[in-house]
């Protein structure tokens, strides 16, 4: 059943996936409204990250999950449907530039870690769709979002963010400047990568259960 219709998954399946989905999305939006208290060597974390960012990398779970038991065509409407709530959710808790930049950021990074966890999924070794997926779909991601909200260049969309894009040390500690949404973007995404390491913990033991592995023969 690895590339069945969306009609053919039980009803039960399609919520399920679904009802994740939106939870991560809606988890995200309100955990990005608070920054992360902490210092890192001498570094203040809530100037670089909320908890939004640990949060967010479990979509990717819930799609490599999906597509590993259903496949892509079924994988890409669970992330049509967490689009769908994404742009919603954004539009009440944030202003139209974010709104937009976080839907699309979401469509287009999720919709390549399907594709590209489609075209690895028969690979021997089992971590290399969902990590190689999630690395290309977080940077994508990371990349899409931080430009179209915050960069100058995208200004037309809606006036850029003065603290966004003020000059200060990259990260908080080095001595080149950039704008500030840069070190942003950077600790965002370390956060991502971090997460497509540590969730193929949790998906190997799910996939155990939606998709066991074949058992070696004995002779």
């Amino acid at each position: 059943m690895s590339r069945s219709s969306y009609a053919a998954v039980p009803l039960s399946a399609r919520l399920s996936a679904i009802a994740a989905m939106t939870a991560v999305v809606v988890a995200s939006n309100v955990l990005v409204q608070y920054p992360v208290e902490a210092r890192i060597g001498g570094v203040d974390l809530a100037d670089l990250l909320t908890w939004g960012a640990f949060s967010y990398p479990l979509a990717f779970l819930v799609t490599d999950l999906t597509n590993r038991r259903f496949g892509a065509r079924v994988a890409r409407r669970i992330v049509f449907a967490g689009f769908a709530v994404a742009v919603m959710l954004s539009l009440e808790f944030s202003t139209p530039r974010i709104a937009l930049a976080s839907g699309f950021a979401f469509l287009v990074g999720q919709l390549l870690d399907v594709t590209l966890f489609d075209r690895l999924r028969r690979a021997v070794s089992w971590w290399k769709a969902p990590f190689v997926g999630s690395v290309a779909g977080s940077i994508t991601d990371t990349t899409v979002f931080f430009s179209l909200a915050f960069a100058p260049v995208f200004a037309f969309i809606a006036a850029s963010d003065a603290f966004a894009i003020d000059w200060a040390p990259l990260l908080g500690v080095a001595t080149v400047a950039t704008p500030r949404w840069i070190s942003w973007a950077l600790a965002d995404l370390s956060v991502k990568l971090l997460f497509a390491i540590v969730l193929l913990v949790p998906y190997r033991l799910v996939m155990n259960v939606l998709w066991p592995l074949p058992v070696a023969r004995t002779a």
